[in-house]
């Protein structure tokens, strides 16, 4: 067999917003585990529990995606080595593989004067991205809405995040949300996510407090203790502070925080969270929950945590995960929401536990589930063998004018 015909499948992660924090980290991440510049702490998928599961090799990944601005990625990935989010000398150190990328990023939309109804829209990003799948010689491509927050979608118009998730139905490739955006959640496209064929995951991505919730609500369950009141603060800069600024972005994001406590708790705790944006923290955030329970006999108690994390540092190892995953049960014929995952996510697609370690223990299941090669059937999910990612898609409703 020749060199090329041994030679593992490439698969394309295709970014939405391509040239923010969170994706720059991504392409460098990747490139400096790679290389073996730097190990690949937080990254799940590198775990022993998926040892065999069949994943694409992170040395096989080619980043592509779209964005509205033409910062390019070196130039990005210096401004985040400046504010301490990477490595200082990271930057040149991935220098090609940031250009790389950034050779593969198309302008999304849309954008003020953009005069293109939501058809054509739709049309341009599917092109986009069965042009890089050709062109790059893709085995598939997984499509990982990393943009910043949108406000929840009024009406039938399609919100930015659900006309990139058409257009990722439409192409045949696997979407994943990292963001409480809308996207697939939109009404016109839940029957078509479901006809489509395609694994899908989401909703927003657990970084911080909530992944600090689901772990600690079960805890005063499962002992017993009631919890009289939950209330939390965010302090976040950059862009996500900025686009959190806005009453209805922080309210999409808040939904997941509080579902996760209302799930885990059997009932809905006194207390809001509050997010400000203070601009000076860049990519940094401090996250604070203070926790009213009463013990025995009506002793009062308080609980405090503070959380204060890298918001691209917790994230780009997830977002990796979650493209090694949806890469991997859309070669194994798995379709429908990847309800397995929600241990990635604050509102998870599907019928899906709360509680981390349930939520842990589905995932380590779905581990084992991939390491019976193509054509993988269990539980959940379909098969669909003997087509390529192209004809699998031919004749689904997402593949033409239903999509919108």
């Amino acid at each position: 067999m020749s060199a090329s015909l041994s030679r593992p499948p490439r698969v394309g992660v295709w970014l939405i917003g391509a040239r923010g924090s969170v994706a720059t980290t991504v392409v460098a991440g990747c490139a400096a585990v790679t290389a073996g510049l730097h190990p690949p702490t937080g990254l799940v998928t590198e775990s022993p529990a998926f040892a065999d599961s069949c994943l694409p090799a992170l040395s096989c990944l080619v980043f592509g995606g779209h964005d509205t601005s033409d910062c390019p990625l070196p130039k990005r990935a210096e401004q985040l080595a400046a504010g301490g989010v990477l490595p200082a000398g990271l930057p040149a150190a991935v220098a090609a593989e940031l250009a790389a990328a950034d050779r593969e990023i198309r302008p999304g939309g849309p954008v003020r004067g953009d005069n293109r109804d939501e058809e054509q829209l739709i049309a341009s990003f599917t092109a986009d991205l069965r042009d890089f799948v050709r062109r790059c010689g893709l085995a598939r491509a997984v499509v990982v809405n990393v943009a910043s927050t949108e406000p929840a979608a009024n009406g039938s118009t399609l919100p930015p995040s659900s006309l990139y998730a058409a257009a990722a139905l439409r192409a045949g490739c696997p979407y994943v949300n990292f963001t409480p955006s809308t996207g697939l959640h939109h009404p016109a496209l839940a029957p078509v996510a479901e006809s489509s064929g395609l694994p899908y995951a989401g909703r927003d991505g657990k970084t911080g407090q909530t992944l600090l919730r689901s772990a600690l609500g079960p805890m005063f369950a499962q002992r017993a203790l009631t919890v009289r009141a939950w209330s939390g603060t965010n302090l976040l800069g950059g862009g996500d502070g900025a686009a959190l600024a806005d009453p209805a972005a922080a309210e999409a994001k808040n939904a997941g925080k509080g579902r996760v406590l209302a799930d885990t708790l059997g009932a809905t705790p006194e207390g809001q969270v509050h997010i400000d944006d203070v601009p000076v923290l860049g990519d940094w955030k401090t996250a604070w929950d203070h926790v009213a329970f009463d013990g025995f006999l009506g002793t009062r108690m308080i609980l405090q945590t503070i959380w204060q994390g890298c918001d691209s540092a917790l994230a780009a190892p997830l977002v990796l995960d979650l493209a090694r995953l949806a890469a991997r049960a859309h070669e194994a014929g798995l379709s429908g929401p990847l309800t397995e995952l929600a241990f990635f996510f604050k509102d998870p697609v599907g019928d899906a536990p709360s509680a981390l370690a349930e939520q842990h223990a589905e995932m380590q299941m779905f581990a084992r589930r991939l390491k019976g090669g193509p054509g993988v059937r269990g539980e959940r999910g379909t098969r669909d063998e003997g087509k390529t990612p192209e004809a699998r898609h031919e004749s689904e409703p997402g593949s033409g004018e239903e999509t919108r």
